[in-house]
Order: structure tokens, then sequence, then C-alpha cells
């Protein structure tokens, strides 16, 4: 996506295993988008999508980039993570499904919807990963359209 004068662009960095700081980007982004007067049904879904992919890096990636777009017609969300990666996409998938360690699940994690609600709650939901380089998520919601999946 090429860039213009309508677009915004924000890079945040997620580190792996800070559960005391987990939650921080999404808050950030929930806040942003107030600020710039996005619908808040939509902020609401966008904070969820983002929330659970942070968690996701935060649990199993070594770090990770998440980059913010909006512009008139979209938010774009991407978080592209290095790490063990995931190595079936579709399992992964599957709500209930789960590869958390017994102290995240101690934690309140690891109960496998997080990507499940990710696609729940986006407009438009990519997933690619390549197992032990990492995985890239892209999370979109349109701002001029009714809600397509």
């Amino acid at each position: 996506m090429g860039s213009s004068e309508n677009e915004f662009l924000k890079r945040y960095e997620i580190e792996s295993h800070d559960f005391s700081r987990a939650g921080n980007v999404s808050t950030q982004i929930k806040e942003l988008l107030q600020e710039i007067g996005i619908d808040s049904s939509i902020i609401r879904r966008a904070a969820i999508a983002t929330y659970e992919a942070e968690m996701n890096v935060v649990m199993y990636a070594d770090k990770a980039e998440l980059f913010l777009t909006v512009n008139p017609e979209r938010i774009h969300i991407r978080i592209e993570d290095k790490g063990q990666g995931i190595k079936d996409i579709d399992l992964a998938m599957q709500e209930g499904f789960s590869t958390a360690t017994h102290e995240m699940r101690e934690m309140g994690f690891g109960a496998g919807m997080g990507l499940p609600n990710i696609k729940r709650n986006a407009d438009k939901f990519n997933i690619s990963s390549i197992p032990g380089k990492g995985t890239s998520v892209d999370i979109i919601f349109c701002l001029n359209e009714t809600k397509q999946k």
C-alpha cells in the first residue's frame, strides 16, 4: 500500500514474555483510534484483535513489530514476529486449541481463543508462518463499508 497524506503509520515493538506490559500496545492503539475519531464499534473490535495478537507474541515469540496503518478506507494492523512459528495454522485456528504452558494457563492465558477471536473481529484476516522463523498476521478493519468477512 502506498503512502499518502491521508495515511497514518505507526510502529510498535512487542517484547516476549513481558507479561507486566502485555496489553500496552493494544491500549495505545485504542487510545489513538479514539483520538482520530474512529467509530467506537470498530475501535472495540480492533482493540480485541490487537490484544489477542499481542498476547500471542508475549507468550510464544521472541519479539515482534506491530505496524498500524490508518487511512480513510481502513485500519491495517500487521504483526511480524520472530520465533517458533506455527506448525499447523489450520489446527491453531480451531477454537480451544492451545500450546500454552501450565504457567501461562495459571496466569489465565492459553484458552485457545486468540487466533479465532482475531479472525472473528477482523473484516479481513491473513496469517502466514514459517516454523522456526516466525509468523506474520494481517488484520484489516474497513471504515467506509459494511463489515465484510
